[in-house]
């Protein structure tokens, strides 16, 4: 049994003022709105204007004196988001590897060896940035206006799914595993674990979903330009 103080209760800043929620609010919309153009306009004729986008947090980081414990950066309940992601990591992916193993025209794994942690490791790099934003951003921040983290944890649930629209499988993996992301989050501040489960979660979605349907994890645009080819 898990009995350390959560660390919503400890290293909050909690609510603050209207007119703060309100700035705060706009924040999130105008940073969030940025995102899906980059995802849906910008990135072929702007491949650099991540740039820009990662500046605006950084710079809101600094401006709403986030700490890194606050963001989930550090150590600090590293195990205990760990003790709780584990059991529901293994429970869902033991039965896709046993689904992928006794249907060996869908589990598609390359041959182990040192060519496969690269990609691997930078897969994984990818989602612990995700998480940042999701979870260090955009859930810090939902969380500055309410205090019901049932609530904040299913708006990011919807913003993560909806980031990754059109592609149906990753839309409903990633609102759902979101959900289970941000109410772990919201309770023990540390993305790291998150990051772990996402990455081993994302590998067995490439491996066995349908190539029809999964497009090799593209979203946006790219979506559509793979059903092209």
């Amino acid at each position: 049994m898990i009995t350390s103080t959560p660390s919503s209760d400890s290293i909050s800043a909690g609510v603050r003022e209207p007119w703060v929620q309100l700035v705060t609010a706009l924040e999130i919309a105008l940073v969030y709105a940025s995102i899906l153009l980059y995802i849906w306009r910008w990135q072929p004729a702007y491949p650099r204007a991540w740039i820009a986008l990662l500046a605006m947090v950084v710079a809101s980081h600094v401006i709403h004196k986030d700490r890194l414990i606050s963001m989930g950066l550090t150590l600090h309940m590293l195990r205990e988001s760990g003790q709780v992601v584990l059991p529901i990591a293994l429970t869902l992916f033991v039965p896709a590897v046993l689904y992928g193993v006794t249907h060996r025209d869908l589990l598609i794994v390359p041959p182990p060896g040192l060519r496969v942690l690269p990609p691997f490791a930078i897969y994984g790099l990818w989602c612990v940035f995700q998480q940042y934003l999701m979870q260090s951003y955009f859930h810090n921040r939902l969380m500055e206006i309410s205090t019901n983290h049932h609530l904040t944890s299913s708006v990011v649930a919807l913003m993560f799914g909806a980031a990754h629209l059109p592609n149906p499988i990753l839309t409903v993996a990633t609102t759902l595993g979101g959900l289970m992301f941000a109410e772990i989050f919201a309770r023990y501040r540390n993305i790291f674990p998150l990051a772990l489960a996402q990455t081993v979660g994302g590998f067995l979605i490439a491996v066995l979903s349908p190539p029809g349907l999964i497009h090799n994890m593209r979203v946006g645009p790219g979506y559509f330009f793979m059903l092209l080819k």
